[in-house]
């Protein structure tokens, strides 16, 4: 039993009898071939229904890691043998200690089928030669999303990041029309331009379309529009995922720039109250962490794992483009929330007060030299390129930050250029303790 074809246009009555008959022949496999998961229940079974799923106890990182770390190299939630695994990849690491993980050639084909399907949504397709700027070192955004990417017939340049003169040398040269990479990237892209090709504006690339991920970010409609503006290219969030589970199982599409879940007949979806646990029925209008379950995985299967990114449904009815999956945004990772005096920030809530201050230029830092509590957010921020050292601005941002969070901000206003833009992942909150 594998993934449905379209099943992305199904709706969840037609779904359903396909999901526990995946679940029951994928619960049997946990069971048997899980030492984790066996120790984890403790002699418990999993329900035949999956809509009792909340009768197990939950599975996160932390747990995982120690796994790994006492049954190295791929913990004793390897359900398969090691022989079965035909690719391994490793996490980025940036919340912690990077994981190894082994994909089956069952594994591989499913998480390609489903990245293609988000990569479709957002646009791509045959006509379109993308050149695919994501790390190719180990990490699941390379080689995996480079196969998601060829899933949708698109001639697909494999570039990876660094050598961004090249970059440019190259999409002018080959004629590329689109480009999959992070949301910071384009800023990268834009300095080099004005360094070392004069008179070469980012529009004058040719590029129609951005498919973005691995960050944060495009949910706020003014990075939208400053990369139409500046680039003529339509900017797609095309590329959600969690690496332990999936490289790519939501994305938007042209009607609509919230995430769609698309891996419905492969995976199943859960929400909970961050703090408490507490299962949250997923109806629109909910926030919570979400929960993943595999439905379909041979190597390294996992049944009720909490993701740490804190999610808000907005629609569970299909859209216009006639997918089912609910949608949703990304408010943040449980990881990065800072609390403030009782407030519950993230990142994405202080880029979009920043993104309103055309003086800044949307970069910024929030770095926490202590363990909380905070009683301030300690925010640094960057003025945009020509613009002026004005007395007042620190004070400004604060006030907006107060006004629309309701947290004092202590704020830092850096020079142009001074805050590193990587090609990678951006991290915004830096901690001193980790």
């Amino acid at each position: 039993m594998t993934q449905i074809q379209g099943a992305e246009f199904h709706g969840a009555a037609e779904l359903l009898p396909h999901q526990q008959a995946a679940w029951r022949s994928q619960a049997l496999h946990v069971a048997q071939c899980s030492g984790f998961y066996r120790r984890l229940w403790a002699g418990r079974l999993p329900p035949d229904d999956l809509r009792d799923l909340a009768a197990l106890p939950l599975s996160d990182k932390h747990q995982l890691r120690q796994s790994q770390a006492a049954h190295p190299p791929f913990g004793d939630y390897l359900a398969a043998g090691r022989d079965t695994a035909v690719r391994l990849h490793r996490t980025s690491g940036t919340t912690g200690q990077a994981m190894n993980l082994a994909l089956s050639a069952r594994d591989c084909r499913v998480t390609e089928a489903v990245g293609g399907r988000c990569h479709r949504a957002a646009g791509l397709g045959p006509g379109h030669t993308v050149v695919h700027c994501l790390n190719y070192q180990m990490w699941m955004g390379g080689v995996t999303d480079h196969m998601t990417l060829e899933a949708t017939g698109a001639l697909v340049v494999p570039f990876g990041v660094g050598g961004t003169e090249l970059l440019i040398r190259t999409i002018r040269e080959v004629g590329i029309t689109a480009i999959s990479c992070t949301p910071s990237y384009p800023a990268v892209l834009e300095r080099v331009l004005a360094e070392r090709f004069p008179g070469v504006k980012p529009r004058d690339l040719g590029l129609q379309l951005g498919l973005f991920g691995g960050e944060a970010g495009l949910d706020d409609p003014a990075l939208r529009d400053r990369i139409r503006g500046t680039w003529g290219m339509e900017p797609r969030n095309a590329n959600y995922g969690v690496s332990d589970v999936f490289s790519n199982f939501a994305a938007q599409c042209e009607h609509d720039t919230r995430l769609h879940f698309m891996a419905a007949d492969v995976l199943w979806p859960e929400l909970i109250d961050p703090d408490s646990a507490v299962p949250v029925p997923l109806v629109a209008g909910a926030e919570g962490e979400l929960v993943l379950t595999h439905l379909v995985r041979d190597c390294q299967p996992l049944v009720r794992f909490r993701t740490g990114d804190i999610i808000a449904v907005d629609a569970t009815e299909p859209c216009l483009c006639g997918r089912t999956g609910f949608r949703f945004r990304v408010i943040g990772r449980s990881d990065d929330m800072v609390v403030v005096r009782g407030l519950n920030l993230f990142p994405t809530m202080v880029a979009a007060v920043l993104s309103e201050i055309p003086e800044l230029s949307g970069d910024y830092r929030i770095v926490l030299d202590g363990p909380p509590p905070y009683d301030r957010l300690p925010l640094q921020v960057e003025r945009a390129s020509g613009t002026a050292d004005t007395p007042d601005l620190a004070a400004r941002v604060a006030a907006a930050v107060k006004a629309r969070l309701g947290a004092t901000a202590a704020v830092t206003v850096l020079p142009p250029g001074t805050l590193p833009v990587t090609e990678g992942k951006t991290r915004r909150v830096i901690r001193s303790d980790r």
